[in-house]
């Protein structure tokens, strides 16, 4: 069984990001769910950021996830989790989850993370991370978000229902009740140096 590494993406990973999208797609075909769609020019962006995290074997693609904040920063969530059919069966979902919920903690310990999942062994992780189900009314009220949610083919359900509940599962993770994680200290140098480039462009 190859190696295989998961990292917190960078512009090098930027290559990856049509076959990301491909296997983020073939997996709502395969299992009959809503996905929220996001474009080439979205995932590129997380990874410029350092709002992504990456696992390859070698030089091949293996997983996915990326980070949104909202609300101002007072919410976060881990999205996108994805892990090419090649490599499942491994545990590559839950160390990809982990580095992202690390990362996520690190950046903004502050914040409250969700999820909104119809899968359960995503339920599953959350649950061993922390997370609590909610109802969406403890979510974000942030439409940016919300918004996301109109490429899912299930958005007609969460419409009719005013937003209170839809196929997929709230989950919460709330930091007041959590130690913070810790992430390598290269890559919060990295994470400095994007941040004060943020700053300058205010």
């Amino acid at each position: 069984m190859e190696d295989i590494k998961v990292l917190v993406a960078d512009e090098t990973h930027e290559k990856y990001v049509d076959i990301i999208l491909d296997t983020i797609s073939e997996a709502a075909k395969v299992r009959g769910t809503g996905i929220a769609r996001r474009t080439h020019e979205y995932l590129t962006t997380k990874i410029k950021e350092a709002k992504a995290v990456i696992a390859l074997a070698g030089d091949e693609f293996a997983g996915f996830s990326y980070i949104e904040t909202w609300g101002n920063k007072e919410y976060v969530t881990t999205s996108g989790l994805i892990v090419h059919p090649k490599y499942r069966g491994r545990h590559l979902a839950k160390r990809i989850k982990d580095m992202t919920f690390t990362l996520a903690r690190t950046r903004w310990p502050k914040a409250k993370i969700f999820s909104l999942t119809s899968g359960a062994a995503v339920m599953q992780m959350n649950t061993q991370l922390g997370y609590k189900p909610v109802t969406f009314a403890d979510l974000t009220d942030d439409e940016a978000f919300w918004k996301g949610c109109e490429g899912c083919v299930n958005v007609d359900i969460l419409k009719r229902t005013g937003r209170k509940y839809c196929i997929c599962t709230g989950m919460l993770f709330d930091p007041e009740e959590h130690l913070p994680a810790k992430i390598p200290e290269e890559v919060m140098s990295r994470i400095h140096i994007l941040e004060e480039k943020e700053k300058n462009n205010k």
